[in-house]
C-alpha cells in the first residue's frame, strides 16, 4: 500500500514540476511576444514576431498578431505615401499659384494708373484685399509643407523670455486697433532653451494670430517661473469639441474667415520638432493655449 502511495506521489510531483516548467515557458513566451510586438510598433522593419516555444496555441496566437502586424504595416505605408502625396501637391499648387497672382498684381498695378470712377475704384480696392488674402493663404500652405519636410531644427541658446516679450510688442497695434485689452504677467526670472529662435518666433506668432482671430475681446498671456507658457482669451463662439481640433491641419471655425486652418497645427509641428509640448483646453468660455519646452530658469 505504501508503494503504491509514493509512487502516486511522485506521479503527481512530476506533474507538478512538468505544469510549472510549462506555465514558464508560456510566461517567456508571452514576454517574447509583448517585448516583439512593442518593438515591430515603433520601428519600420518587416520582421515578424517569432518565439522560442513549440506549444502550438502561444504559436497560433503569434501568427494571428503578424498577420494583424502586416495589414497594419500595410496601411502605414499607405498612409505614408498619401501623406507625402499630399504635401507634394499643396507645394505643387501654392507654387503654381504665384506666377497668375504676380500677373494680377501687375495688371492692378496699371490699372491704378489709369482714370476711373469712384466705384471702380472701390471695386479694385476689394479685389486689391482678396488678393493679398489669397497670396498670404498660398504662402500659409507652401510655408507648411516646407515644415513638415524639416526633419530638425538648428538649435541655440535662446531666451524665450524675450522672443515672448518682442513678438507681444509686434501684436501690440494689432490689438490695440481690435480694441483688445492683453494681461500679462511674465516672470522676472530669465528663462532659456535650446530651441530654433525664428520656430520660436513662428510658434508665438501664430498662438497669437489665433487669439486675435478667436478673442471676444480680450487677451491673457503667462510666463510662470517654472518655464510654462500659456495664451487665454474669451471665446464664447467656440465649444469643447472644436478645441479638441485645433491643431489639426486644415481645420477652421466659421469666425476665423480668410484662414487656412494651419496656423495652429505648424505651430505645434515646430514645438515638437523643438522637444517640447503643446495642447489646448477651453474652460468657462475661454480658450487656453499651453506650452512646455526643455528650459533652464534663473
Amino acid at each position: 500500500m505504501d508503494k503504491w502511495l509514493w509512487a502516486l506521489v511522485g506521479i503527481m510531483a512530476l506533474t507538478i514540476a512538468a505544469l510549472i516548467i510549462k506555465i514558464i515557458f508560456m510566461q517567456k513566451s508571452a514576454k517574447e511576444i509583448e517585448m516583439a510586438f512593442a518593438d515591430r510598433l515603433t520601428t519600420e522593419t518587416n520582421t515578424l514576431i517569432d518565439v522560442s516555444t513549440n506549444d502550438k496555441y502561444i504559436r497560433s496566437l503569434a501568427a494571428a498578431i503578424n498577420a494583424e502586424l502586416r495589414k497594419l504595416r500595410s496601411e502605414r505605408h499607405r498612409f505614408y505615401q498619401g501623406d507625402v502625396e499630399l504635401r507634394s501637391a499643396v507645394t505643387n499648387i501654392s507654387h503654381d499659384l504665384r506666377t497668375p497672382l504676380t500677373a494680377i498684381c501687375g495688371y492692378l498695378e496699371l490699372l491704378e494708373k489709369e482714370e476711373k470712377s469712384p466705384k471702380v475704384e472701390m471695386y479694385l480696392a476689394n479685389i486689391g484685399n482678396r488678393i493679398e488674402n489669397l497670396k498670404q493663404l498660398t504662402e500659409e500652405l507652401f510655408r507648411y509643407t516646407v515644415i513638415l519636410s524639416e526633419e530638425k531644427l538648428e538649435k541655440e541658446n535662446v531666451d524665450i523670455k524675450g522672443v515672448l516679450e518682442e513678438c507681444l510688442l509686434g501684436f501690440y497695434g494689432a490689438m490695440d486697433a481690435g480694441g483688445i485689452k492683453a494681461d500679462i504677467v511674465i516672470t522676472d526670472k530669465r528663462v532659456t532653451g535650446s530651441l530654433n529662435r525664428s520656430a520660436l518666433v513662428r510658434v508665438f506668432n501664430n498662438i497669437l494670430s489665433n487669439a486675435l482671430k478667436y478673442s471676444d475681446g480680450d487677451l491673457k498671456v503667462g510666463l510662470d517661473d517654472d518655464g510654462r507658457l500659456s495664451f487665454g482669451n474669451k471665446a464664447s463662439g467656440m465649444d469643447e469639441i472644436q478645441v479638441g481640433r485645433l491643431f489639426d491641419r486644415f481645420f477652421t471655425v466659421e469666425s476665423a474667415r480668410n484662414s487656412t486652418g494651419l496656423g495652429l497645427s505648424i505651430a505645434k509641428t515646430l514645438v515638437e520638432q523643438m522637444g517640447g509640448k503643446i495642447w489646448a483646453k477651453y474652460k468657462e468660455q475661454s480658450l487656453y493655449i499651453y506650452l512646455e519646452f526643455p528650459c533652464a530658469v534663473g
